[in-house]
């Protein structure tokens, strides 16, 4: 079964704990109505979210995400189908920003712009790994 897997990145629009609480919740109801899976990785500076599912759900999660205005300037990072998924477990991840490829001064210096999408993807890879079996 193929599935469609999208990598995109946001600037939040505000962010502390009780903004991400709801997003995560938003998230994850949507998610697990619409049959995606996923992980966030987020900070004050730079959301990035990885979605994976049908393409049809994938997409149209991406044009509500899209609408949010919890998010400015949605930018796509990878789009690809995939033979499997890597998020099966989870609804919604949350991964702490720690596990961040790029610093804050390194997002404000423009690396997302400079990455490719291979480089996106090896970070949830490397996500999937460490979480792995830990739904």
């Amino acid at each position: 079964m193929s599935v469609t897997q999208i990598i995109y990145s946001s600037t939040p629009f505000g962010y502390d704990a009780n903004l991400l609480n709801g997003l995560l919740a938003d998230a994850r109801r949507c998610n697990k109505r619409d049959g995606i899976t996923g992980a966030l990785v987020c900070r004050r500076d730079v959301y990035l979210q990885f979605l994976e599912g049908n393409d049809g759900a994938v997409r149209n999660t991406l044009e509500r995400i899209a609408r949010d205005d919890r998010h400015v300037e949605v930018i796509t990072r990878y789009d690809a189908p995939s033979d499997t998924r890597l998020f099966s477990d989870w609804d919604m991840l949350h991964d702490p920003a720690h596990s961040w490829a790029w610093s804050e001064g390194q997002v404000a210096e423009g690396a997302l712009d400079q990455a490719g999408a291979d480089d996106f993807h090896a970070v949830f890879n490397a996500i999937a790994k460490r979480h792995s079996g830990a739904a």
